[in-house]
This record gives C-alpha cells, structure tokens and sequence, in this order.
C-alpha cells in the first residue's frame, strides 16, 4: 500500500515526500515512442488497453507515487460537437473555431458515456495498481479549452481569443458556463470510475491579468470546485504568479505551480492550510543530474518539511528526458525526505 500521494494532497504526514511528473505518461519512454510508430494520439488515448499501458509505464519504471492518465484535454470536446485533430509538432487543431454567440449555443450539452474509454482506462490502471499508487484524473480549465476553441490552434499570445472575451462578454461567459459544466460532469465521471485526486489545468491562464482573471475565469472555475469539495482536488496554472491568490480563492485542495515562482513564497501567498505541488525547472533534468540534483535541493528546501507538498516539475516532462535522472531524482527526493509516521493515538 502506498497512499503517501492521497495523504499529502488530504494535508496528512506522510511517510515522504510523494513525486509524481506532469506528462509523465509517454513522451520519454522509449516503449511508449514505440507505440507511436503504430498508433495515433488519439487512437492511444482513446483504446483503454493502450491508454493503461502508457498510462503506468512511470509507475513501474520510474517508482512515482500517482499515475496521471493518459489522455488529452481536448477529448471531452468532441462529444459537444468540435471537430478536432491533433498534430505533431502543434498540437490540437479545431476545424470550426468559435467565432460567434451562435456558435456557442451549437455546443451540445457533454454526456460522460461519450468519453467510455477513458473512464474504462481508469478502472484498467486502478485495478492494475491495487493501491501502490494514486490515480490522478484531469481536465483541462474553461479558460484553456475556451482559448483552443476560439483560436482553432495553439498561440502565443491567444490574442483571438481574449479579444472574443472583451468584444462580447456575453457569449464568452456563456461558453465559460457551457465548459465547466463539462468539467465538473467529466471530473466526476472520472472519480466515479476509480480516480483518487482530479487536477484541473489552466495551461494558458497566466495570460490574465489578476482583474480580467476574477471577472472572466475565477467565477467558472470556482463553480467547478464547490462540486468536488469531497475529493482532493488539485489546481494548476502556468504563468500565474500574479494570480496565485485568486486562484486559491477559486479552490483547490493543492495549488500547482510552475518554476517561475519561489515555492517558499508561493505557499505563504496560497496559505498553508492547503498543499502546494511543485516546482522544479523541466529543463534541469534534460541538463543531466547534477542541475537536477541542484534544483531539487533548492525545491525541498523551500516546502521545508511541511505537510502538503507534492514534488513535481514546473510543468511537463520534456519529450527529451532521459529517464535515468527521472528515476534517479524519484528516488533522491524520497530518500532526501524519508521520515517516521507517529502513529496517531487512540482514545
């Protein structure tokens, strides 16, 4: 039994310090790099076997405490009516972007049974690992999906996007609505399927300024949380030093934060009665171990002991990472943070 991942994001001493990576299922492993060659994203994604397998590879070879399924944010949106594909090297392409209040109110309403294949996935993974890891579901944040939706690609600045936010509120709050209802019904599909913690991830929120974000993001994204208040949650942003307050006002049992932040001053900023995930540089283990090795250091030097803090990289593991140092860093922070439960006693 290993539930060092459930405790520390239900804020309970643990044993030490759980690791677990963003992107950590595929990406690096040359098994899964494999796999490419005959199989699609999407085809991986959406066959349960397929998805479980990659979905566990860091489990078994990197000893990470939490398995994160694999699986993309855009999936959900299929079932409301987005045509969509997902390029290398780019990433998701929609073939109708949202231009117009009318084609908001084109979106159909999201039914869980659409996505059968990733909760069949989840209970594929939760039965495999029988309680020697947590199992992470997720999703994508309004904010970030509206983004996709309305630019029909990645962007740098999602200007296209943010100008549909300003020019007509309206619609855009509409389809805020519209996305975290989907949300809150596929986190919760997820959970019902066997996951243990859900993460919602606002990839492009940081494009916000702390106003635009309380007024166009935080009310949808708060809307989501209160459904969940009886599962640990967990609420990652990019780019989001300006908006760390806000965001843990929004919800959120751990605040996950990148590498442009201190973790110390980050989790004084969110208040330690909650956890806080994070944050080493993805680009450090690409460097080799001992940048890696340094910057973990520096990480747990920062959480300081305290009871919360999940270990991660500021963001996704790089697709150039050798898996090595991944292991090797997995097992130094373990160690590094190795400690006695007192049991608790008993009345």
């Amino acid at each position: 039994m290993n539930d060092r991942f459930l405790r520390a994001c239900r804020h309970e001493p643990t044993d030490a310090t759980p690791v677990w990576f963003m992107r950590q299922a595929g990406r690096s492993f040359a098994a899964y790099r494999k796999l490419r060659e005959h199989y699609g994203i999407l085809e991986l994604a959406k066959t349960p076997e397929l998805c479980a397998e990659v979905t566990l590879m860091p489990v078994r070879e990197l000893g990470v405490d939490a398995a994160v399924m694999f699986a993309d944010i855009m999936l959900p949106l299929e079932p409301m009516g987005v045509d969509l594909r997902i390029e290398p090297e780019i990433g998701p392409i929609i073939e109708r972007p949202i231009r117009s209040r009318a084609d908001v109110e084109a979106l159909r309403p999201f039914d869980p049974a659409a996505v059968s294949f990733t909760l069949d996935a989840i209970r594929l993974v939760r039965r495999e690992l029988d309680g020697s890891a947590g199992v992470i579901g997720f999703s994508g944040a309004p904010f970030t999906l509206a983004c996709y939706l309305i630019e029909g690609r990645p962007s740098r600045d999602f200007a296209t996007a943010k100008a549909f936010m300003y020019r007509e509120p309206a619609a855009w709050h509409e389809l805020m609505e519209r996305l975290s209802a989907m949300v809150a019904s596929y986190l919760r599909a997820q959970l019902e399927a066997g996951a243990e913690v859900v993460q919602v991830f606002d990839s492009w929120v940081g494009g916000l300024g702390p106003s635009d974000y309380a007024t166009f993001a935080q009310p949808h994204v708060e809307r989501i949380f209160s459904t969940l208040q009886d599962v640990p949650t967990i609420h990652f942003g990019t780019g989001t030093t300006a908006l760390l307050e806000l965001m843990a006002e929004a919800g959120g049992d751990v605040i996950g934060i990148d590498h442009r932040v201190s973790l110390a001053d980050a989790w004084r900023r969110v208040g330690y009665d909650r956890g806080i995930q994070g944050n080493l540089d993805a680009t450090r283990i690409v460097a080799g171990w001992e940048p890696t090795e340094a910057g973990a250091r520096a990480v747990l030097a920062d959480a300081d002991g305290r009871v919360g803090h999940v270990f991660n990289l500021g963001h996704g593991v790089s697709p150039q990472t050798d898996t090595g140092v991944l292991k090797r860093l997995v097992d130094f922070v373990h160690e590094e943070t190795a400690r006695t439960l007192v049991p608790a006693a008993v009345a």
